[in-house]
């Protein structure tokens, strides 16, 4: 992301995972983000991607980008968001060490984001964290991909933010998800799938939900 990320490779259920690190002059948090499909191009480098973790950098989290299973120097096959949902918690195992190092102690500040499938594999994340270690923040989910995947319920708290034009997840799929959970949806008109000529409205909207939660 930028001169300062840093990229680690760790060990997942199935074999390495490849991360990129950024870390904010004060840590406070831990977020992890999570990719688009990855058989449909979808990679930490994704420019969506990257403005989540800008903005949550900003709140002073550090942000861990994994690459899911096939993609890069991350071992494994696409399975479904389940295999990834379980790569993402090594991943945070991982962070909370790191974090601990840094003075971070249970439960830790944690932001769970997601850009289109990586916005379904983190509502299952988001069902197996454990409380005792970290304390679960706003989530931050975009363009979820509710059309395609079964997105599980995700707290109340959660900023959803999808394009009014987006002709990938389609927006009405997204409202009958939200519906039953009486979930608000932040649309941005006129705006596709990859939020192109959007991305720094994207990050206000995600600091100003998260305004006066600083970690």
């Amino acid at each position: 992301m930028n001169a300062g990320t840093r990229i680690v490779t760790l060990q997942g259920p199935v074999g390495p995972i490849d991360c990129a690190v950024d870390q904010p002059p004060q840590p406070r948090a831990i977020a992890l983000i999570a990719h688009p499909h990855p058989l449909f191009g979808g990679t930490r480098d994704n420019k969506v991607v990257q403005t989540i973790a800008r903005a949550l950098l900003q709140k002073g989290a550090i942000c861990w980008r994994p690459k899911f299973r096939g993609v890069g120097g991350s071992a494994g096959q696409f399975d479904e968001g389940r295999g990834e949902s379980d790569d993402l918690l090594a991943v945070l195992d991982q962070a909370l060490a790191e974090g601990a190092s840094l003075g971070l102690a249970a439960p830790v500040p944690l932001y769970l984001a997601g850009f289109s499938f990586g916005s379904f594999v983190q509502s299952l994340v988001a069902g197996r964290v454990d409380p005792r270690r970290v304390g679960l923040e706003p989530m931050v989910l975009v363009g979820t991909a509710a059309s395609r995947f079964d997105v599980v319920r995700v707290p109340d708290d959660t900023l959803v933010v999808h394009g009014e034009t987006d002709d990938v997840v389609p927006l009405a799929s997204v409202f009958d998800w939200a519906r039953p959970q009486g979930l608000p949806v932040v649309v941005i008109p006129g705006t596709g799938h990859f939020f192109h000529g959007q991305l720094n409205r994207l990050k206000s909207l995600i600091l100003t939900h998260l305004g006066g939660r600083d970690a």
